[in-house]
C-alpha cells in the first residue's frame, strides 16, 4: 500500500506538472499570447454575460503583467495569425464548429458541471493561423479556465483582496497542447462572510459605504478566481437581497451560487425579519404570517441560480423552543416545499435546497427527523474544526446528497475567535478528506469570518474542494510553498512557505483569545520559554525575509506572513512577560517591576501593529480589518475593547531581602517516558487497513492514523493494525499511559470513536475517545486545548525494554503523543516534551 500511495502522488505531481503550460519564451509550436503585440480576444455576443466578463478580466490581466492590452472582439477577423478564443459548447457556435472540423474534441466537456479545456488549435478556420481555445462546459467552466490562464501568467486570485503584485514578464506564451480541467471533487464550493462586525462591517462602511453590490463584486470575483460558486453572505445587520437590489442580480451575472445560513430559511435573511415581520417568530402561533414571509424570498430568486435552506432555528440564530416537536418541524418543512413548487411552477425537488444539521437541528435528526432525498443534507463541524456527524459507509445514497458547514471563524462557546487566522491546514486537510471519503461532496462552505485575514486557509479549502486528489497527506507540507510562490514568486517560496506552515501549527495551539498568562508552564519543562522561542525565531525569520523582498511586495508580505507572526509573537511575550510579573511578585522581588514595564510595551505594541495593519498598509486600504478585541476576555463574548493584564509592582521597601533566583525549569524525575506519535518502532497494516502519517497535524509535530478513513476493525486481535513503541523504564509497579489525540468526535454517533493499548503481551485494554462529547465542559476543555487526552493504567512488572502497542478500532482517530509515567511526570499545557531513555 506504501507503493499505491507512491504512485498517487507521483501521478498527482505529473498531472499538476502537465497543466502548467504558460512560458516566456517561444518554443515549438507555443501560442503568443503577447510578443510583438498582445493577441486578441474573440467572445461571441450571444454568449452568457460571465463568459464576456472573464475575457475582461483575462484582457485587464494581460495588460498587467505584460503592458500591452489585447482587443476584444465580437466578430471574426478575415484574418489574422493569432486568436483567443473563450465560449461555451450551448452560448457560443465557434467551440462546435472546431469540433465538426476536427481541430478539438469537446466530448470531455460535453454534459459535464464547470469542466474546461484550454487548447492550441493550427489554422481552426479560414484566415486565422492559429487559436487558443478556451471552452466550457457552462459559464463557470469557462471563466475558471480563461482565469487559470490568468493565474499562469502571474495573477494572484488575491491581487486585490491582499495586494499581491502581478509577476510582470515582456512576453508570454502558450505551450503547445491540449489542458482538461475536469468537473470540480465538490459542486458547490463556497465561503461564508460572517462575524463580521466590527472589522468587516466598519470597512465596508469607510469603503464602499456599506456591505453593497460595489464589495459584493470584489467578492464575486475573489470566488471565481479561487474556483469558488457558492456564497453565504454577510447578515449580521445586514439582508442581500433587500439592502442592494443589484446584489442579486449581480451575483447571479457573476455565476455565484446564492445562499443564506444554516438559520436563515428560504432565502430571506434574520434582518428581514426585524425590517417586515409581523408577529413573533414560532409556526405554532404565527404560521400564516412565516408562510407568506418565505414565499417572497422565493419569489425574488426568480430564475437566479440559489440553494434555499429549509427548516428552521429559533429567532437570532438561537436554538428552537425546547421540547419542540420532530412532527412540527417535518410540517415547516413540508409548508417551505409547497412554497417553493408553488412560486417556481415546477416540483420542489427541481429546485437545490438544504437542511443544514447545525447545533441542536442534529439531535432532531439523530431522533428520526428526515427530509425527502432530494434535498441535500448540510453536516456541521462543532464551530471549532470538530466534524460532527458523517454518513456511515454502506448507507443509501441520497439524491441531494451531503455537504458541510466548517468554520475558521467563531462566535460563541467556550470562546470567540475572530481576530487572526488560527487554522492549521493540516487539520482542515484531514477533517475534509475525511468528509470527502465519506461521501460528502454537494456542498462545501466555510465561515470565514470578514475574509481578511483568512486568506491562506480560504485558498487551501477551495483549492482542495476543486480537486481533493491534488493534496494528500504526503505532499501537503508542499501547499504552503507553492501558495507562497504564488503570491510572492519562487526566490523565497521555501522559506516562505515553512514559516507559514509552523505558523499554522504554532497557532492552533490555543486561539489568542483564550490565551492568557497561565497557558504554558513557566517552569515545568522550561515550557514557556520553549514556546516564546519559537514565536521569537518565527519572527526573526520572517523579518529577515521582509529585508529581503523586493518593494513591491511588502504590503502583501506584511498582511500574509509577517503581520499574524509579529502580533501573535507580541502576544505571546506580553503573557510570558505578565507570567514573569507574578512571579517575582509573589517573590516580593523588585525584578517584578521590570516585567510588568515589559508587559506594558508589548500591550501597546498590539495596538500599534493593529493600527499599522489598519492605517498604513496598502495606503489604508485596509483600515478596521483589525479592530477586533482580542485582549481581555473574562467568558465567551468578545470585550468591549481590549485590557491589559494586571501587573504587579513592588515597592523598595517591600521588597524581600534575599535575592531571588529566576524560575529554573524542572523537568521532573526521569521515570516517565514520552514520545510523538511519529517515533514508532514498527507499524503493522494489513491489505485493507495501512497507518498513514500526517505532517504537522499535532501540537508538538506529526499525527498517526489509519487509511483508508472509511475501515473499521470489529474487534482487536493480534493482526489489528497497531503501532509498536519501545521504552525504557527503570520504575516498576502501576503506570498510567497518557494518549493524545486531535480532538475529533463521534461522527458516526455509535457511543464514540474506540482504540485499544496495551504494553507488551497484556491483553488489549478497549477505550472510547469521545464518550463526554455531550457534556459542554468537557468538550469545552477539548476545543480550547485542542486536544483528548486519555488515561489507562498498565503493571511494569520489571525495569528495562518495554513495547507500548497502540490498537487501531475506529477510522478518523489521529494519535499526537504518548506519555508512560510512574507519577513523575510534571502538569504543562502541551505534557512532557518527547523524550525517550
Amino acid at each position: 500500500m506504501k507503493f499505491v500511495y507512491l504512485s498517487l502522488l507521483l501521478f498527482t505531481v505529473q498531472t499538476l506538472a502537465a497543466q502548467s503550460f504558460i512560458s516566456t519564451r517561444a518554443t515549438g509550436n507555443s501560442f503568443p499570447i503577447v510578443a510583438a503585440t498582445a493577441t486578441p480576444i474573440y467572445v461571441d455576443t450571444l454568449d452568457d454575460w460571465l463568459v464576456g466578463k472573464a475575457a475582461l478580466l483575462l484582457q485587464a490581466d494581460i495588460e498587467r503583467v505584460t503592458g500591452k492590452k489585447p482587443a476584444i472582439i465580437h466578430e471574426l477577423p478575415a484574418s489574422a495569425p493569432h486568436l483567443i478564443i473563450i465560449g461555451t459548447l450551448q452560448g457560443s457556435a465557434l467551440p462546435g464548429r472546431l469540433q465538426a472540423a476536427q481541430k478539438t474534441d469537446l466530448s470531455g466537456l460535453s454534459g459535464q458541471w464547470e469542466a474546461g479545456l484550454l487548447q492550441t488549435v493550427e489554422q481552426p478556420v479560414d484566415g486565422i493561423g492559429r487559436a487558443l481555445l478556451i471552452a466550457g462546459s457552462d459559464k463557470r467552466g469557462a471563466a475558471y479556465t480563461a482565469l487559470e490562464l490568468s493565474r499562469q501568467l502571474g495573477v494572484s486570485p488575491w491581487y486585490w483582496w491582499a495586494d499581491v503584485p502581478v509577476k510582470t514578464k515582456r512576453t508570454a506564451f502558450v505551450k503547445a497542447g491540449a489542458y482538461h480541467f475536469p468537473s470540480p471533487s465538490v459542486k458547490y464550493r463556497g465561503i461564508f462572510i460572517n462575524d463580521e462586525a466590527p472589522a468587516f462591517s466598519g470597512w465596508t462602511k469607510e469603503k464602499f459605504g456599506g456591505v453593497n453590490h460595489l464589495v459584493y463584486e470584489k467578492v464575486f470575483e475573489l470566488l471565481l478566481r479561487l474556483k469558488g460558486n457558492y456564497l453565504w453572505p454577510a447578515m449580521w445587520g445586514n439582508a442581500f437581497n433587500d439592502d442592494d437590489t443589484l446584489n442579486p442580480v449581480l451575483a447571479d451575472k457573476w455565476g455565484i451560487v446564492m445562499g443564506t445560513s444554516h438559520h436563515e430559511p428560504m432565502l430571506r435573511a434574520q434582518q428581514e425579519w426585524k425590517r417586515y415581520g409581523k408577529g413573533p417568530w414560532d409556526y405554532t402561533k404565527n404560521a400564516p404570517a412565516l408562510r407568506d414571509f418565505w414565499r417572497t424570498g422565493i419569489e425574488h430568486m426568480g430564475a437566479h441560480e440559489s440553494i434555499v435552506t429549509i427548516g428552521m432555528r429559533g429567532d437570532g440564530d438561537m436554538p428552537m423552543t425546547r421540547g419542540t416537536a420532530i412532527s412540527l418541524l417535518e410540517d415547516i418543512v413540508r409548508d417551505q416545499r409547497q412554497i417553493i413548487a408553488a412560486v417556481t411552477g415546477k416540483p420542489a425537488a427541481q429546485t437545490p435546497q438544504m437542511w443544514a444539521l447545525y447545533k441542536e437541528v442534529q439531535d432532531y435528526y439523530d431522533k428520526g427527523m428526515r427530509v425527502p432525498d432530494d434535498v441535500t443534507l448540510l453536516l456541521c463541524d462543532d464551530n471549532w474544526g470538530n466534524i460532527r456527524r458523517l454518513p456511515k459507509p454502506g448507507l443509501p445514497p441520497r439524491s441531494g446528497g451531503y455537504g458541510i458547514y466548517y468554520h475558521f471563524d467563531y462566535v460563541g462557546g467556550p470562546r470567540n475567535y475572530k481576530w487572526i487566522n488560527t487554522n492549521n491546514i493540516a487539520r482542515v486537510w484531514e477533517q475534509m478528506h475525511l468528509a470527502y471519503q465519506h461521501g460528502v461532496d454537494r456542498v462545501w462552505i466555510v465561515n470565514v469570518g470578514d475574509i481578511k485575514p483568512m486568506e491562506l486557509p480560504i485558498s487551501f479549502f477551495l483549492d482542495y474542494a476543486w480537486n481533493t486528489a491534488a493534496w494528500q497527506a504526503d505532499n501537503l507540507p508542499d501547499y504552503f510553498t507553492q501558495w507562497a510562490s504564488e503570491q510572492f514568486g519562487p526566490a523565497h517560496a521555501p522559506a516562505i512557505g515553512s514559516i507559514l506552515r509552523r505558523y499554522a501549527q504554532y497557532a492552533s495551539r490555543r486561539k489568542p483569545e483564550l490565551l492568557d498568562a497561565g497557558t504554558y508552564h513557566l517552569t515545568h519543562y522550561d515550557e514557556a520559554d520553549r514556546i516564546l522561542a519559537q514565536w521569537n525565531e518565527l519572527e526573526n525569520q520572517a523579518e529577515k525575509i521582509n529585508e529581503k523582498i523586493a518593494p513591491a511586495y511588502r504590503d502583501a508580505y506584511s498582511q500574509l506572513v509577517l503581520y499574524p507572526v509579529k502580533t501573535f509573537t507580541n502576544l505571546h511575550r506580553l503573557y510570558h512577560a505578565v507570567a514573569k510579573n507574578r512571579w517575582y511578585a509573589a517573590r516580593k522581588s523588585v525584578l517584578a517591576n521590570e516585567w510588568a514595564d515589559k508587559a506594558k510595551q508589548y500591550y501597546l505594541n498590539d495596538s500599534l501593529l493593529s493600527r499599522q495593519y489598519n492605517r498604513e498598509l496598502a495606503g489604508g486600504k485596509w483600515n478596521h480589518m483589525m479592530d477586533q478585541t482580542h485582549i481581555g476576555y473574562t467568558y465567551w463574548q468578545q470585550p468591549e475593547k481590549n485590557t491589559m493584564p494586571a501587573v504587579s509592582y513592588v515597592g523598595t521597601d517591600t521588597a524581600a531581602g534575599a535575592p531571588v533566583t529566576d524560575p529554573e525549569p524542572r523537568n521532573g524525575k526521569p521515570g516517565y517516558v514520552s514520545l510523538l506519535a511519529t517515533q514508532y518502532a514498527k507499524a503493522v497494516s494489513t491489505p485493507a487497513i495501512q497507518w498513514k502519517a500526517i505532517p504537522d497535524i499535532g501540537r508538538e509535530g506529526g499525527g498517526m492514523t489509519s487509511f483508508p478513513v472509511t475501515a473499521a476493525v470489529d474487534a482487536i486481535g493480534p493482526q489489528t493494525p497497531h503501532l509498536e513503541y519501545q521504552v525504557q523504564v527503570a520504575d516498576t509497579g502501576m503506570m498510567q499511559l497518557r494518549v493524545y489525540f486531535s480532538p475529533s468526535l463521534d461522527f458516526y454517533h455509535e457511543g464514540g470513536l474506540q482504540y485499544g493499548v496495551s504494553i507488551d503481551d497484556e491483553p488489549p485494554q478497549l477505550h472510547t475517545l469521545n464518550a463526554e462529547e455531550a457534556n459542554q465542559r468537557v468538550w469545552g476543555a477539548w476545543v480550547a486545548n485542542n486536544i483528548i487526552v486519555k488515561t489507562s493504567r498498565h503493571h511494569i512488572a520489571t525495569p528495562g525494554r518495554h513495547v507500548i502497542k497502540y490498537w487501531m478500532r475506529s477510522p478518523g482517530v489521529v494519535l499526537q503523543k504518548l506519555v508512560l509515567d510512574s507519577g513523575d511526570a510534571l502538569p504543562s499545557y502541551l505534557g512532557p516534551p518527547a523524550r525517550h531513555p
